[in-house]
């Protein structure tokens, strides 16, 4: 599938963080309710005076409603001539016309064969939980959740070892008609911070629908000794949704960073990614 950039546009990258406190989640809907994409793309009309022209982003990742991100990363096709008379004031123009809770941090002319969704290697999420008995800093209250058990951080870790690799995460996922589920999970291991904070960090090539939550939701469980250390193994095992896994609440997850190749291998990661995956020995998987 081709991405060439048409002629005549420009590919500009944006870098962004946004409390998703009072988002409907990263992607446009219908109904009028607020979302990242809408107020971005809004903003942008607004200043580059598109009239009813929609300059419209691709996103490295969407967010569900009420996640948060801190190193989110997007592009956008603008007209050369809307970059050229923009370009030097356009990211101080969108820091006064966006609300608060949304910052663009960096425009700047992406390299050749960049896609903000494609090219990504990895996107890594932070989920912080915290099981002080005396609940949730009130300033924190909107990005840390409250576990009300006592979690044992080691054996959430030995049990979040044991997901680690090239899987189908079928039973961590919502299925989505014709999407695969089969992610390499490369990092997912717990920190008790001095605050008392638990941070877990989960970077993924990337990530099916509830995912994250999920994952977290089952180490939960561990931690708090209502489950073995083996259960959420067996659980990505048996490739069914189970019951007894919670997706946590979205507000103590965070997309903290995406990674993405050098320049010159942009545009072949760009392609591999388009390619659904199936696991060796799988029906349909081939060497190519």
């Amino acid at each position: 599938m081709s991405d060439e950039v048409q002629p005549g546009f420009v590919r500009v990258r944006l870098d962004l963080s946004y409390d998703g406190s009072e988002f409907s989640g990263w992607a446009k809907q219908a109904g009028g309710r607020r979302t990242v994409q809408g107020e971005i793309e809004d903003a942008l009309r607004t200043v580059t005076r598109a009239g009813g022209t929609t300059y419209e982003l691709t996103v490295a990742g969407r967010t569900d409603a009420g996640v948060h991100a801190r190193g989110q990363v997007a592009h956008v096709d603008l007209p050369e001539s809307v970059w050229r008379e923009h370009h030097e004031k356009l990211l101080k123009r969108l820091a006064g016309r966006l609300s608060r809770d949304v910052r663009v941090w960096a425009l700047r002319e992406a390299p050749s064969g960049f896609n903000a969704r494609f090219s990504a290697v990895w996107r890594r999420y932070a989920y912080r939980v915290t099981d002080n008995p005396g609940g949730v800093d009130p300033l924190l209250r909107n990005h840390v959740l409250w576990h009300d058990w006592p979690l044992d951080v080691d054996a959430m870790n030995e049990a979040a070892r044991r997901l680690l690799g090239e899987h189908d995460f079928a039973a961590y996922c919502k299925r989505r008609e014709g999407a695969t589920t089969i992610r390499t999970l490369q990092e997912l291991s717990l920190v008790r911070g001095e605050d008392g904070i638990i941070t877990a960090t989960v970077r993924a090539d990337a990530f099916c629908h509830n995912m994250v939550r999920s994952l977290i939701g089952a180490l939960l469980f561990v931690g708090d000794g209502h489950r073995d250390a083996d259960w959420p193994g067996k659980v990505l095992g048996a490739g069914v949704r189970d019951s007894a896994v919670h997706v946590v609440r979205p507000h103590g997850l965070t997309l903290e960073e995406v990674g993405y190749p050098a320049d010159e291998l942009l545009a072949a990661r760009n392609k591999e990614a388009r390619n659904k995956r199936t696991l060796p020995g799988a029906p349909g998987a081939g060497c190519c």
